[in-house]
């Protein structure tokens, strides 16, 4: 049973926080969080990642970034990362998260690359695979509701 989704980056200010954003608009009742690996605690999402939300009529504005940290793995019933290195990372770092970890775009075989102090096409292209990520998810995790 999935009730609460995790989903992690490295800084928690533009990926994740898309992936969050979308994942809430399609899963309402669920509990979606997001956090980072090496997050920039505290900031705000990234202008780009917040404009281009705005545009899928989701709003990340208020999103502060959080680090990872054990009591969000212990909660999440599945963790869904943008590469296969932050999965191998969350398996060393909390080993009882093997089986609950994937990338978000597990299921289509692509990681998702950082789109950080990168021009807009690059937040674009990080979008683009993010929902298909979400997309390919969201059945799964309704299936497992």
């Amino acid at each position: 049973m999935i009730k609460t989704v995790l989903v992690v980056c490295i800084g928690n200010i533009c990926r994740s926080p898309m992936a969050q954003g979308l994942l809430k608009q399609a899963l309402p009742e669920g509990d979606v969080v997001s956090a980072g690996l090496g997050a920039l605690t505290g900031q705000a999402a990234d202008p780009n990642a917040v404009d281009l939300m705005i545009h899928q009529g989701v709003d990340i504005s208020g999103h502060r970034a959080r680090q990872l940290d054990y009591a969000m793995v212990r909660r999440a019933d599945l963790i869904l990362v943008m590469d296969s290195a932050q999965r191998q990372e969350i398996q060393r770092l909390h080993p009882a998260t093997t089986g609950r970890v994937f990338r978000l775009g597990e299921l289509g075989r692509f990681d998702v690359p950082d789109p950080y102090r990168k021009p807009p096409p690059a937040f674009e292209n990080a979008l683009q695979l993010i929902q298909r990520g979400v997309e390919s998810w969201v059945p799964r995790i309704r299936a497992l509701g």
